[in-house]
């Protein structure tokens, strides 16, 4: 968020925010609204699914739109995960390499080959740079935890290994929020 700060603010700040965002006067924001005001620091636009995503996820009346109250919960949502993105940044470089995002992973939680790495480097490299901007950083990271929520639920002995058929699989895949 380019002009925004990192601290929580107070109600006061976001309200100003909110109503900045909120361009149509409607009450809510919606994705387009909260695309435009997100930065990547790319000068590009924002990621539309990363937007569409977390709309998804704090959309509590699902709407798909956010009201004030949804907004201060994805605000700091946000904030939070630029000060993750900047501290894996090592080279302050604005975007993720390979192996700064193995690194995130790992702190995380993930233990991932080289190879998937790569491949969440070559799915999620919007500009086919070998690099991950902030906001496919963030769409990663969301996916990422949605599958492994899911595998999860599968995978009752947590020994990373599950039996399932073709169309439980797909089941499982179509009806995650993706």
């Amino acid at each position: 968020m380019a002009h925004f700060a990192s601290a929580m603010p107070n109600q006061e700040f976001l309200w100003d925010i909110f109503q900045r965002v909120d361009r149509d006067r409607s009450g809510y924001i919606s994705a387009d609204e909260l695309q435009q005001a997100l930065s990547n620091g790319t000068w590009t636009p924002f990621n539309p699914e990363t937007v569409r995503l977390m709309i998804g996820m704090f959309d509590k009346q699902n709407l798909g739109k956010i009201n004030f109250e949804d907004f201060g919960a994805l605000w700091k949502y946000v904030t939070d995960w630029q000060n993750c993105f900047r501290s894996f940044d090592r080279d302050n470089s604005g975007n993720i390499d390979g192996q700064e995002l193995k690194t995130a992973l790992t702190s995380f939680g993930y233990r991932l080959s080289d190879n998937t790495v790569n491949l969440l480097v070559r799915k999620y490299d919007r500009l086919g740079r070998g690099t991950i901007y902030f906001d496919d950083f963030i769409q990663c990271c969301i996916v990422l935890h949605t599958l492994t929520a899911s595998f999860r639920q599968h995978d009752t002995d947590q020994d990373g290994v599950i039996s399932i058929h073709y169309e439980q699989f797909l089941g499982m895949v179509f009806s995650l929020k993706l």
